[in-house]
């Protein structure tokens, strides 16, 4: 069982991680438990945007700015479903309660509120998500691939998704680009 707890967490990826879906990503953990973890890549948008996922679903939008958005590559599991990370956790469909503040919905009952006006106040949507297996996080970390530092919805939201990986770092005090340099020397 994982001693501890990285729900609400960023993972930074270290730049030791060149290549691969996981390099320069930042990545938000929804869930981590005993039987694993799941996240959400925060720093990585598509050419899709919102509006045009939503015409493929056939649901308006009229939130200019929301249509204008990109939809986030999540991570490499199930990369043709869809993930909605919001804030005001509400009664939807599927989802998943991170905490007091924020959810993961799945279900279009999200979309189509959404559409409709009465979604949440801030979204990310993302295709797919990233996933680890029992104790595979833990490892990892142990192995200084991640950085991990406590969430801040902030960067989730209020950022460009360029500047969250360098926000995420300051969080603990670290120049990103400085660490990319101290660990290219030995």
């Amino acid at each position: 069982m994982s001693t501890f707890n990285l729900t609400h967490h960023f993972l930074i990826a270290m730049p030791a991680i060149k290549e691969g879906f996981f390099a320069g990503a930042l990545t938000y953990i929804c869930e981590h438990n005993d039987r694993g973890a799941m996240g959400l890549i925060v720093n990585r948008p598509t050419s899709l945007t919102v509006g045009e996922l939503f015409t493929q679903i056939h649901q308006p939008l009229h939130d200019e700015v929301l249509q204008a958005a990109a939809v986030y590559f999540g991570g490499p599991v199930q990369s043709e479903r869809g993930f909605v990370l919001h804030d005001t956790p509400m009664p939807w469909q599927s989802s998943l309660r991170i905490n007091d503040h924020l959810a993961l919905t799945t279900s279009r009952d999200i979309l189509a509120a959404v559409s409709e006006g009465n979604g949440p106040q801030n979204l990310l949507v993302a295709l797919g998500y990233a996933g680890w297996d029992a104790g595979q996080l833990e490892t990892e970390i142990a192995e200084n691939t991640w950085l991990t530092v406590p969430a801040d919805r902030r960067i989730l939201f209020d950022l460009p998704p360029e500047e969250r990986l360098i926000a995420a770092a300051a969080l603990l005090g670290i120049e990103y680009a400085a660490l990319a340099e101290e660990a290219g020397h030995a």
